[in-house]
């Protein structure tokens, strides 16, 4: 089994979950030992006001530096342990040598395995208004819908300043349910993507009428099986 490195810490309480899935999960999936896990847990507020500044190559250029403390570290295959650097994906893959695992292209996989087609996204400003998530899950023929701009700026308001150091409150529970009954009524979506890594962290026991994707699981897996390589 390949050593797995992660570029975490954005933020620690997704990390957090992230290594915990992985030792749960690798046994069921069929390994033989526990798996080795190297993380570089890089400044959060960094990447995000990377992000923010809308400098992609700079970005870019800041995980690959990243990715490659994972490979001297002896990683065999990697991944970012969130959901909006996905924007500069292609990018820092093109950079470095260690194989990457997409979280959003293998969220769209497991979508389209389900035969899904209207998604509702919830995540950070950056994901919902970005054209990640639409140019991948569009190449599978499956549509993308964002919260309304006042529940946008609602989610991510809450995720950047409650979720991500780790506040986690019922009211904010109820509001995030809120926003996922407004697009399953208001714009008929058939699944709901946890497209931020620490909305599973809030979510992942919530009671909904449709499927809910947890990015975190699904990129868990994946991640898994290429270690395993299979």
């Amino acid at each position: 089994m390949k050593a797995i490195g992660i570029v975490g810490g954005i933020g620690p309480e997704s990390t957090i979950d992230y290594y915990k899935q992985l030792l749960k999960r690798a046994p069921e999936l069929g390994a033989t030992s526990a798996p080795v896990i190297v993380i570089n847990s890089v400044a959060y507020q960094r990447m995000y006001d990377l992000v923010a500044a809308g400098d992609p190559q700079t970005l870019a250029g800041a995980f690959a530096d990243e990715v490659r403390v994972l490979e001297r570290a002896g990683a065999g295959v990697g991944f970012i342990a969130a959901n909006t650097p996905h924007m500069v994906f292609d990018a820092v893959q093109a950079r470095v040598s260690l194989p990457l695992v997409s979280i959003v292209t293998v969220t769209a996989d497991a979508a389209a395995g389900q035969g899904l087609k209207r998604l509702g996204l919830l995540g950070t400003r950056f994901t919902m208004q970005g054209r990640f998530f639409s140019d991948v899950f569009g190449a599978r023929g499956i549509e993308i819908v964002s919260p309304d701009a006042a529940d946008l700026e609602y989610v991510h308001n809450k995720y950047v300043n409650e979720l991500v150091p780790g506040t986690f409150l019922d009211e904010t529970r109820r509001g995030l349910t809120a926003v996922m009954e407004r697009l399953r009524t208001r714009a008929g979506v058939d699944a709901v993507i946890l497209g931020g890594t620490e909305l599973p962290l809030i979510l992942r026991d919530v009671p909904f009428d449709l499927p809910l994707l947890d990015t975190t699981r699904i990129h868990v897996d994946a991640v898994l099986r290429a270690a395993l390589g299979s």
